[in-house]
C-alpha cells in the first residue's frame, strides 16, 4: 500500500472517528433535554399540587403560570374550610421566576375575594417590581385586595364576565375609638390608593372617589366594576380571555428578546 493510500485511510477513519464522537455528543444533549422536561413535568405536578402554579412551556416560550385564588391569607392562617393563597408560597416563587433563566415570562390568573390587605400588597409590590413580562387575567373576581395585585402586572385583562370590588380598608380586628386608629386605616387607604394609581390609567383622586361611593353597595361602601368598566375607568388595559393573554404575554417577551 503506497503512502497516499496510507494517508486516506487515516483520513477516513479519523472523519469516522470524529462524526462518531459528533454523533455520540447529540444523542447525550437529547437525552439530557429528555431528562430535563422529564424533572421539569415532574416539577409541574408537585407546583400544582403545593401551590397551584405551574410552568408550561411553548414552541416559543417558558411561562410561569401562578394562579390566586379564594382568600389571601396573611400572618394569621385562615380556617380549614376556606380556600386560600399563602403568601409565603407566593413570594419565593416571584423571586424564583425572576431568577430563573429558563422562565421567559409570568401570567397571574386571579379569581380572589381579597384578604390581608399588607400581604396582597406585599405580593403586588414584588410583581410589579420585576423586570420580565408579566401578564393578569381577572376570571371571576378581583376583589379588594386583589385590585393592586392585578393592576401589579406589566399589562392586566378581566374576563367580559368577572367583576371587582373597591371598596375602602377594613379592620377585622378590635379597634380603639381614638383618632389615631382613623388615620391609619386612611394612610393604608393611601398607600393602596398610590399603587394602582401608578400601575395603572386611573388616578388616585378617581380611584378614592369609586372607594367612598355610597348607595351602590347595600350596607356598604363602594363600587363594583365589571369587565368593560374597569377597561373604561383605565383600571384594567383590556377585556379578554385565556388566548389573548398568552398572546399578548408572548408578544412582550419576543418584544423584550429583541431589545
Amino acid at each position: 500500500m503506497n503512502n497516499d493510500s496510507m494517508n486516506f485511510s487515516n483520513f477516513s477513519a479519523a472523519s469516522e472517528k470524529k462524526s462518531d464522537k459528533k454523533s455520540d455528543k447529540k444523542a447525550k444533549e437529547k437525552q439530557q433535554s429528555v431528562n430535563e422536561d422529564n424533572i421539569l413535568q415532574e416539577d409541574y405536578v408537585e407546583q400544582i399540587k403545593n401551590t397551584g402554579s405551574v410552568i408550561v412551556k411553548n414552541n416559543r416560550n417558558m411561562i410561569h403560570c401562578l394562579t390566586v385564588i379564594g382568600e389571601i391569607e396573611g400572618h394569621i392562617e385562615s380556617p380549614p374550610q376556606n380556600k386560600t393563597t399563602k403568601y409565603e408560597h407566593v413570594i419565593p416563587q416571584l423571586v424564583a421566576i425572576e431568577e430563573d433563566s429558563r422562565i421567559d415570562g409570568l401570567l397571574v390568573l386571579l379569581n380572589t375575594v381579597g384578604g390581608d390587605i399588607e400581604a396582597g400588597l406585599a405580593i403586588a409590590e414584588l410583581l410589579a417590581g420585576m423586570k420580565k413580562p408579566s401578564v393578569s387575567l381577572v376570571l371571576g373576581g378581583g376583589h379588594s385586595i386583589g385590585v393592586p395585585l392585578a393592576v401589579a402586572a406589566k399589562y392586566s385583562f378581566i374576563a367580559p364576565s368577572a367583576s371587582m370590588t373597591i371598596h375602602p380598608v377594613r379592620s377585622t380586628g378590635l379597634t380603639l375609638g381614638v383618632r389615631q386608629s382613623f388615620e391609619y386605616l386612611q394612610r393604608m387607604q393611601s398607600r393602596i390608593n398610590n399603587f394602582v394609581a401608578s400601575n395603572s390609567r386611573i388616578t388616585a383622586e378617581r380611584y378614592n372617589k369609586l372607594v367612598m361611593t355610597t348607595g351602590e353597595l347595600v350596607m356598604d361602601v363602594g363600587t363594583i366594576l365589571e369587565g368593560d368598566q374597569a377597561v373604561n375607568e383605565g383600571l384594567i388595559d383590556s377585556v379578554g380571555t385565556l388566548s389573548l393573554a398568552l398572546e399578548k404575554l408572548n408578544s412582550m417577551i419576543d418584544e423584550s428578546n429583541r431589545r
